[in-house]
């Protein structure tokens, strides 16, 4: 909330969006466990909810995936339909408002405060979720609430095919009653520093000073301790443009081998190519980062001249960026990848 002006702010999610696209498209995989990605050296970039079942899940190591589902039918990704089906969503939510804020191609954030036409929120987000279901055959959840946080957590609840609306007098109350692991923004490493302060609840973050949240986790305090409150003022800002993708991760034990230092930037550079083919685009610079054991941090760089040519490429420029750099006796605590110098375009493979 801004003031006393309560925003209306929706997060649209379709479900399980290429796994459900395949599975429309093709009648034999439905109701089978579906992985959209590559087998070999790849990771799973989405999963069907059948394969859900089995703990596959997007992001995953595809051999891994295998493991946990013998069953598991892989299916290339053909990021072009995705995209066009992505562009028939887009054009249902222009149609109700032109503040829309795209994250990804399947999901997107819609302020509807100025634009409810008489009709409430929850309203608008029933017709919007029935309108793609007609155009593309597809079904998506949806989120009300009065801020971008609330909404997007609002948006899992009941998924698949859900709508669940989450009102201001409820919003603290909800957050608190949640495992910290299902806010967005805080991924396992920062979940895991909060369990070791004792926070595992909405509630027990609540519970602690914004001075405590700022001394231990930054300029990121602040956001913990406002989000604890069923507080967030981010506005949705339609029309953004991304100037590079990215991924890292905290390891829990620092890493001071380089095999496994490498498989951990495989994970790394899937997750980074999933997201940069899913939104068609491509780029030129990939930057390594990595933090040692004692918290520094450095990154190296390369730039090439024409787009990175696909996944591998990628991984392997990674590699060599990393390779002078590794060997640290305080081992390495964090790698992150990075593509910048985007462009529209962007290669089909994952």
């Amino acid at each position: 909330m801004t003031g006393d002006r309560v925003r209306r702010i929706v997060h649209v999610d379709m479900d399980a969006f290429f796994a459900s696209v395949e599975q429309r498209d093709n009648p034999d995989l439905r109701g089978r466990p579906v992985a959209v990605g590559g087998i070999q050296r790849g990771v799973v970039a989405a999963a069907s909810y059948e394969s859900r079942v089995y703990g596959v899940r997007s992001a995953m190591p595809s051999m891994r995936a295998m493991r946990l589902c013998p069953d598991l039918i892989f299916v290339k990704p053909r990021f072009e339909v995705y995209r066009a089906v992505s562009q028939q969503v887009r054009a249902i939510f222009a149609e109700y408002t032109p503040l829309v804020e795209p994250l990804s191609l399947d999901e997107a954030y819609l302020d509807l405060t100025d634009h409810l036409a008489g009709r409430t929120a929850t309203r608008i987000a029933q017709e919007i979720r029935a309108r793609i279901r007609a155009a593309t055959g597809l079904t998506a959840s949806a989120g009300v609430s009065y801020n971008k946080f609330l909404a997007k957590l609002a948006s899992d609840q009941r998924k698949p095919d859900g709508l669940f609306v989450i009102p201001p007098e409820a919003g603290a109350g909800f957050v608190q009653g949640l495992p910290i692991g299902r806010f967005h923004g805080i991924g396992p490493a920062t979940a895991a520093r909060m369990q070791s302060h004792g926070i595992a609840t909405g509630a027990d973050l609540a519970r602690q000073s914004l001075e405590f949240l700022t001394a231990r986790f930054g300029k990121s305090g602040t956001y913990y301790w406002n989000i604890a409150r069923g507080i967030d003022h981010r506005e949705v800002k339609p029309d953004r443009i991304r100037k590079s993708i990215g991924a890292e991760n905290t390891y829990f034990h620092d890493l001071r081998d380089l095999p496994e230092a490498h498989a951990a930037l495989e994970e790394l550079a899937g997750k980074v190519w999933r997201h940069a083919s899913g939104a068609g685009r491509a780029g030129r610079t990939v930057t390594l980062k990595v933090k040692y054991g004692d918290f520094r941090q450095i990154t190296r760089a390369r730039s090439l001249p024409q787009p990175v040519a696909g996944q591998e490429q990628m991984l392997a420029i990674a590699c060599e960026l990393l390779a002078p750099v590794f060997a640290d006796p305080h081992g390495v605590r964090l790698l992150g990848i990075t593509l910048s110098g985007l462009e529209e375009g962007g290669a089909d493979d994952a």
